[in-house]
């Protein structure tokens, strides 16, 4: 029996497959997505395959339109894609970023193991949903004038350190250091910057949360050391959010002016949602400008979270955290576009890497990652739903000379909000993860049915195919204790 996609997809090996650059005319380079054939299926069905092609036009596109195995609908880009652009004429498109710039995780490890932490749980939980700011629309502890808020868009996580919310050592386990250079506040809209002011140190809504987890399988025992996961049992803590309203009132106003900046440079497109601008045009440097405003917003978001989980911990724990070891693994941007230098065809060539709901997945030696991972790898850190695993890995070779040192970066949803809402019930979701013995606090238990685990695909499936293609190196998995969502 024919497959649909016969004659469009070219399967390289089970892992791999090329969209042939005939699917549509204009298409610079080849599409490829990194899938097992079922997901190849799914993937196929909701038409995420169109917007990978449709990425294949920008100018100055090379290698390939890269998908993940977490690849879904999104914004012009498909969430789960990647595309290196060179810097010399290509372009820069928000569409390729998103609307949550730097949306990202944090990873903290512990010295507890579940058997401390699980008697205490429930109240662990209520007191991180108390000392978090969560849910939409939420205002932060945090009290900033605008001049100070325009400072921490530049200096990024080193303005939260300097104020007392975590460690120098936070500022080296972050990728970037905890902040993008070029940043400039000028570039940024009065009614972003004043969308930011209240949200400032907020977890948010939707995807975003908390997660008090338990190491239950190691994979790699010498990664996972230099990691400080010494055993299974052992109790980390996720965090995943990114730069709230600020950062989707960036994106919306530069989908807008460079929209215009798309007929300016006569730059064809297949869909208007690829809005873009030459990355070295004025339009273009304001975009990446504003968005680093943005990356670093949310960088000082995790750092301020971060802190106060650490404080969450000693109360309920009545420990200090020298005994918490309450100590940071990584931090991981997976929304965002950063200039890099990467061989394509044999020379070292300037790209702008745009990543959308995608990881970076640096290799050992590698000199941007800290000088601890050089043996390993960078640390890759791919959640998944709250009621299932998530993923600790590295990056490897085999990323840089496929994918520009990147791989997936979650478990991709299946089902829309909206649908997964008609098909389930909050107060049915969070009697399901208590069977399981995950804790839960939200602002909205309806609002839990569109984040349940129906509603994504297994991350298991995801990381899999990612380890099995060696764009990434599975290190360690951990489930769920307990979560907070807004």
């Amino acid at each position: 029996m024919p497959v649909p996609w016969q004659g469009i997809v070219k399967k390289l090996d089970d892992y791999r497959w090329e969209i042939l650059p005939s699917y549509k005319a204009g298409m610079r380079v080849p599409g490829l997505i990194f899938a097992s054939e079922a997901m190849l299926s799914q993937i196929w069905e909701e038409k995420a395959v169109e917007q990978v092609g449709n990425v294949a036009f920008l100018p100055g596109i090379v290698g390939h339109s890269l998908a993940m195995p977490d690849i879904h609908w999104g914004y012009g880009f498909p969430i789960g894609g990647v595309a290196g652009v060179r810097v010399s004429d290509g372009v820069v498109s928000p569409g390729g970023v998103g609307f949550d710039i730097n949306c990202g995780v944090r990873l903290l490890r512990t010295n507890l193991t579940e058997e401390d932490v699980r008697p205490k749980i429930e109240k662990l939980i209520t007191e991180l949903y108390v000392n978090i700011p969560s849910g939409i629309g939420s205002a932060g502890k945090l009290k900033v004038s605008e001049k100070e808020l325009e400072t921490i868009m530049v200096q990024g996580s080193r303005w939260a350190v300097a104020k007392g919310y975590g460690e120098a050592e936070d500022i080296v386990l972050t990728e970037e250091s905890g902040r993008i250079k070029g940043a400039n506040p000028d570039k940024v809209s009065d009614k972003a910057k004043k969308r930011g002011l209240p949200q400032l140190g907020t977890l948010g809504s939707g995807n975003h949360f908390l997660e008090v987890a338990v190491v239950d399988k190691i994979y790699d025992h010498k990664a996972a050391h230099v990691m400080g996961i010494s055993d299974i049992g052992q109790v980390l803590v996720w965090i995943h959010t990114g730069s709230r309203g600020f950062g989707h009132q960036v994106c919306t106003d530069y989908v807008a002016s460079l929209g215009q900046a798309v007929k300016r440079y006569g730059i064809n497109l297949p869909d208007r949602q690829l809005a873009c601008a030459p990355v070295k045009s004025a339009e273009g440097q304001d975009y990446l400008a504003a968005m680093a405003c943005a990356a670093n917003y949310a960088w000082v978001n995790r750092q301020c979270i971060a802190h106060w989980t650490r404080e969450a911990f000693i109360k309920v724990l009545g420990l200090s955290q020298r005994e918490l070891g309450l100590e940071q693994i990584y931090d991981v941007a997976h929304n965002i576009a950063k200039i890099e230098e990467h061989i394509v065809n044999g020379k070292k060539t300037s790209l702008c890497l745009h990543r959308k709901g995608a990881t970076r997945a640096f290799p050992a030696k590698h000199p941007e990652i800290p000088p601890i991972y050089h043996g390993i790898g960078q640390p890759v850190l791919i959640p998944g739903d709250m009621g299932r695993y998530s993923y600790i890995a590295v990056g490897t070779e085999i990323a840089m000379k496929e994918t520009f040192g990147s791989t997936a970066h979650g478990a991709g949803r299946v089902q829309s909000r909206s649908a997964a809402k008609r098909s389930l019930r909050g107060r049915d979701v969070v009697q399901s993860l208590a069977a399981r013995g995950i804790t839960v606090r939200a602002g909205s238990i309806s609002s839990l049915a569109e984040e349940a685990s129906e509603a994504y695909k297994d991350v298991s499936e995801v990381v899999e195919v990612t380890h099995q293609a060696g764009i990434s190196r599975k290190v360690a998995r951990s489930r769920p204790m307990g979560v907070i969502k807004g």
